[in-house]
């Protein structure tokens, strides 16, 4: 069988499993998979011709799994676990094509500016997940910095509530999504912020398989700024013009790296749409033509979806402004041959 070949499913895929959390058998994943690609005539991903990139963003279970912090259930409820059994399928049935995978991964702490302990109000309550704090809200004391986070942030009260307003008011200027407080998530060393199971038992066996190293970009740690794109974070720098993150360029290059690179994960009204909007936008000043590289898998993504906040329209309206921009937007049993440049 050779690369441009479809596979078939491995035995071991379960795909009702894909919404569950458990440990993988890396000793025993390694073994079938070497197997595996002796048995449909797999070559090292360094061999390949035309190479592609498997870029996922956020499949983490903080996102993907029920009853985690920030389960993205969709219109349907359970929308995370039927885009990732698509992606699992998309992944092993065209493991001899897929280079390389690279993940991103949100990561936080206690303390950050979208988390409720960040902010109090005159009464020194936290405002409860989900809610919009403005820029007005702040100016007018209606939400404040937390004096009492500052000294784990090594920050004095006054810079944090000077920088909170600068935020703020710089999110509103730049026509960005309002400062939102969501529950806390993907936090670090937690069950929440691992790559969820079947994904990650997929990644695993295309490593060995391929022999192909997978790579892991780490956002959103700074407390003072969003992070929703892979790119960088949503405001650039402090009240004082200090920088507080910078562009991912080698994200940026990655995609002339590859003839393909392929986008799928979680959500797709927000961490997916902000990374692929920057990432639009860069290869727009470098090469417009880099924009007919990349392929965004519509069914393998969904966006956020909770009382009172549907984020479909925006999402929709981003995949639409990506494909006019060149960008191609398909669905993961499409024939991956017509995706190819050229």
């Amino acid at each position: 069988m050779t690369s441009r070949q479809m596979l078939p499913l491995p035995a071991f895929y379960q795909a009702d499993k894909v919404g569950e959390v458990w440990k993988v058998d890396y000793q025993q994943l390694a073994v079938d998979a070497r197997q595996w690609a002796d048995e449909h005539g797999i070559q090292p991903a360094g061999q390949d011709e035309v190479r592609v990139n498997l870029l996922l963003i956020d499949v983490q279970n903080t996102f993907c799994l029920p009853g985690f912090e920030l389960f993205v259930g969709g219109d349907s409820g359970m929308a995370a676990v039927e885009d990732n059994r698509r992606l699992c399928a998309f992944l092993y049935r065209n493991l001899g094509r897929i280079t390389d995978i690279t993940l991103t991964m949100d990561t936080h702490q206690a303390i950050q500016v979208f988390h409720a302990l960040y902010l109090v109000d005159a009464d020194g309550n936290h405002p409860v997940p989900f809610t919009l704090v403005s820029a007005e809200q702040v100016a007018a004391g209606e939400w404040r910095f937390n004096p009492a986070a500052a000294a784990a942030l090594g920050v004095s009260q006054e810079k944090a509530q000077a920088d909170l307003a600068h935020y703020v008011r710089a999110l509103e200027e730049d026509g960005r999504y309002e400062l939102t407080i969501w529950p806390y998530h993907a936090m670090l060393g937690g069950i929440g912020h691992a790559i969820v199971p079947a994904v990650e038992e997929a990644v695993f066996f295309h490593s060995v398989a391929r022999y192909a190293q997978p790579r892991f970009e780490i956002k959103g740690r700074n407390p003072f700024t969003e992070h929703y794109s892979a790119l960088g974070p949503e405001v650039t720098e402090d009240s004082a013009g200090e920088p507080l993150g910078a562009v991912n360029q080698a994200m940026v290059e990655m995609v002339g790296e590859y003839d393909l690179t392929v986008i799928a994960g979680q959500a797709k009204s927000h961490c997916v749409a902000s990374t692929v909007s920057g990432l639009l936008a860069h290869l727009q000043r470098i090469d417009p033509a880099l924009a007919k590289r990349v392929v965004l898998l519509e069914d393998c993504t969904s966006p956020i979806v909770t009382p009172g906040m549907d984020y479909t329209p925006m999402a929709d309206a981003a995949y639409q402004r990506f494909a006019e921009g060149g960008m191609k937007v398909v669905r993961s049993t499409d024939p991956l041959e017509t995706w190819y440049p050229g």
